[in-house]
């Protein structure tokens, strides 16, 4: 019987949650830019989630390369997650044990994705305050939960308003991306309060830690020392530069890290072997050299900050990270057409605002992490154009 004799020509289904799940809208804007830079444009790039930095490579041969090249510890390397948990115990005054509270794994997206699937079963309802980064959500679905969306301007005191009988999560990203929302200790402990008696979980995204200079940041792992119904996850991607090497880590209780642990087992198996020996080898020398361009990053949003109050170009609060969430302000059509008309136009960059969230339409996110000043400076005032434009989007 030939090939195509076996065939009826019917399509073979998907599972319906992945066929009607939408592309990362971050990452579809990145992939235009891509493109266009192949073809040779100059575009202006806020919309890239990270910032780059000048980082030597140390000397790879210091490291068992050969071990390297096979599998490590599911866990992640003990002596990456002992530094890890000292990072937390003397920056953010967090008393995680790196032997039963931390798991390494590649990158912190799976892990956020892990976590839910240990805590979550379907039908049960996550809620995620807006602007949100945009994998919460689907990564809930993917699980079988339901997401529900806060609107940016509900008030915080009002969470306990929005809970049922189903409602077991609460996502937190603190410093928000994409505004740059810091989460005081206070406004944490009192998610706290409110979620666990009723046996909610509390998922802080925390991967933009160290982005932070003014205000104090108040890591959950501090709030809620014994991490009892506490999910932490963080990455070294942002203050160590290295987002192409997919590094994360989870910090939560001996008993919720026992079962995430069996989830990387058969989803991941382990984090990228070498370069979790890299990490661990020369994770002192990199901070060293990469927290102070962290600082250099945060004191550059500040004098970003300045240009859009000269240019009376709006945005949400936040003081941290290299992100804004700018208003499109009068533009006659959507986040998308705004953003998808700038770089078309104009070759300039940003993330469309309903992808964090349908309260959000009229914002764009713009990162300012790879971009000089002047260009930021020039970008802007384009932006400011179209959003005060009166003509109809293309």
């Amino acid at each position: 019987m030939s090939m195509d004799a076996l065939k009826n020509h019917t399509p073979l289904p998907f599972n319906p949650v992945v066929d009607q799940m939408v592309e990362a809208t971050s990452i579809y804007i990145n992939q235009l830019v891509y493109d266009l830079k192949r073809r040779g444009e100059d575009v202006t790039t806020l919309s890239l989630g990270e910032a780059f930095f000048d980082i030597p490579l140390f000397d790879i041969t210091k490291l068992d390369v050969a071990k390297g090249f096979h599998y490590s510890e599911s866990q992640g390397m003990p002596e990456l997650r002992d530094k890890i948990a000292g990072y937390y115990r003397k920056h953010y005054a967090a008393p995680v044990d790196g032997k039963s509270q931390v798991l390494i794994s590649a990158g912190s997206k799976p892990i956020i994705f892990m976590a839910m699937l240990a805590a979550l079963t379907p039908g049960d309802e996550v809620l995620i305050y807006e602007p949100t980064w945009l994998s919460y959500a689907e990564q809930a679905r993917l699980c079988g939960a339901v997401p529900r969306f806060l609107p940016f301007d509900s008030p915080f005191e009002d969470l306990p308003n929005h809970f049922t009988d189903r409602t077991r999560m609460v996502i937190l990203c603190n410093p928000n991306n994409p505004a740059g929302r810091i989460y005081t200790a206070a406004e944490l402990r009192q998610v706290y309060e409110v979620c666990r008696p009723r046996g909610i979980y509390v998922l802080v995204d925390e991967a933009y830690s160290d982005f932070v200079l003014d205000d104090p940041f108040a890591s959950m792992a501090a709030v809620v020392p014994d991490l009892d119904g506490v999910i932490v996850v963080n990455s070294l991607s942002k203050n160590m530069g290295i987002s192409g090497w997919r590094i994360g880590y989870a910090i939560s209780s001996d008993r919720f890290i026992a079962n995430l642990l069996k989830l990387n087992q058969h989803i991941v198996t382990c984090g990228p072997s070498l370069l979790l020996q890299y990490c661990n080898f020369y994770f002192d020398d990199i901070i060293a050299i990469t927290l102070p361009q962290v600082r250099l990053v945060v004191e550059k949003r500040k004098r970003v900050a300045r240009m859009m109050d000269d240019l009376k170009l709006g945005r949400l609060g936040g003081s941290a990270t290299f992100y804004f969430f700018v208003s499109i302000g009068d533009f006659p059509g959507t986040s998308t057409e705004f953003a998808l008309k700038l770089l078309r136009e104009k070759y300039i960059a940003v993330v469309p605002g309903v992808a964090y969230g349908a309260s959000t339409d009229r914002f764009v996110r713009v990162s300012i992490g790879s971009e000089s000043e002047e260009r930021i400076w020039e970008a802007l005032q384009v932006i400011k154009d179209l959003a005060d434009a009166a003509a109809p989007p293309a």
